[in-house]
């Protein structure tokens, strides 16, 4: 009886020390985000834990290239299927280009060539390339394909209508590629599996988000130098009123204990300059890892 009720009496101070801490968290987030002038979205998912802090975590968001990795997703379970192999020669005309970011765009400027989808895949998400990404959208039968896809393995709360093209034709059409911070750390729970994919796909998603070299400084900006993080980041222009629609970083943080950290950070439509902003996302991402590892 003794046995138990000290038992018990530690769950019930675990849990006090637990609470302490998620308010904490959120009083610091809460006050990283009242710093500047539009919606800050946040959501936090301890993987091992399945603890979870969620701040404006419904709120309907621009992904910009965040969408990215549920393209890549999409993609490496259409190879598990059978339909496409990693390795497969895609080519590539000059009609696929336009007057966006690509990296692959600048290296083969004429066009009419063939490329495999592992490298397309390494582009897009690594590199966050604009023509690469529109490429494999339109391997895939279309975006439908991307959010039919998502939306089957339960996650809700992410809607795909516009290629990277469409949303360059018009400011208004990029807030028809919305999530809620939660759905995105709900999809990277379940990609992280290693269930999820075949063996060789698993590992080569994750080798990508953690080569990802966009969005230095906001979720890997202040973590300790080494720290493992597989992310992937989406960012607007700024119209003619100063307003950008979305700074973006979503990712997995692997913490000194080997456990990892889901994290989804969304900065939208604010007259902030890029440094505020990627300084909203490095020091929530920050706050979150120090949270995590007491």
């Amino acid at each position: 009886m003794r046995k138990l009720c000290l038992l018990l009496l530690c769950f019930f101070w675990g849990g006090i020390a637990a609470n302490a801490q998620t308010n904490d968290l959120r009083t610091k987030i809460i006050a990283i985000a009242k710093e500047i002038k539009g919606t800050v979205g946040v959501s936090v998912l301890n993987l091992d834990t399945h603890d979870t802090l969620s701040f404006n975590g419904h709120a309907h968001l621009p992904m910009q290239s965040v969408m990215k990795f549920p393209i890549a997703i999409t993609v490496l379970h259409e190879i598990d299927k059978g339909h496409f192999k990693l390795d497969q020669m895609i080519h590539i005309d000059k009609s696929d280009y336009w007057d966006t970011y690509s990296p692959l765009r600048d290296k083969h400027p004429g066009g009419n060539f063939d490329i495999t989808i592992r490298e397309l895949l390494s582009y897009m998400v690594s590199l966050s390339d604009n023509v690469a990404c529109d490429v494999l959208i339109k391997n895939l039968g279309g975006i439908d394909r991307v959010n039919s896809y998502i939306h089957s393995i339960g996650v809700q709360n992410i809607t795909f209508k516009a290629t990277e093209y469409q949303m360059a034709q018009a400011w208004e059409v990029q807030y028809t590629n919305w999530a809620e911070v939660k759905g995105l750390t709900q999809l990277l729970n379940l990609a992280f599996k290693p269930s999820f994919l075949s063996p060789a796909n698993h590992a080569y998603l994750w080798k990508v988000m953690q080569e990802t070299s966009t969005g230095p400084k906001q979720i890997k900006g202040l973590l300790p130098v080494g720290t493992v993080v597989y992310h992937k980041t989406g960012s607007s222009g700024t119209n003619k009123q100063g307003v950008t629609a979305a700074t973006n970083d979503i990712g997995i943080i692997t913490l000194p204990n080997g456990k990892h950290l889901a994290i989804a950070i969304f900065v939208s439509d604010t007259p902030a300059d890029l440094k505020s902003r990627e300084s909203v996302i490095s020091r929530i991402a920050k706050a979150a890892y120090d949270g995590a590892i007491k």
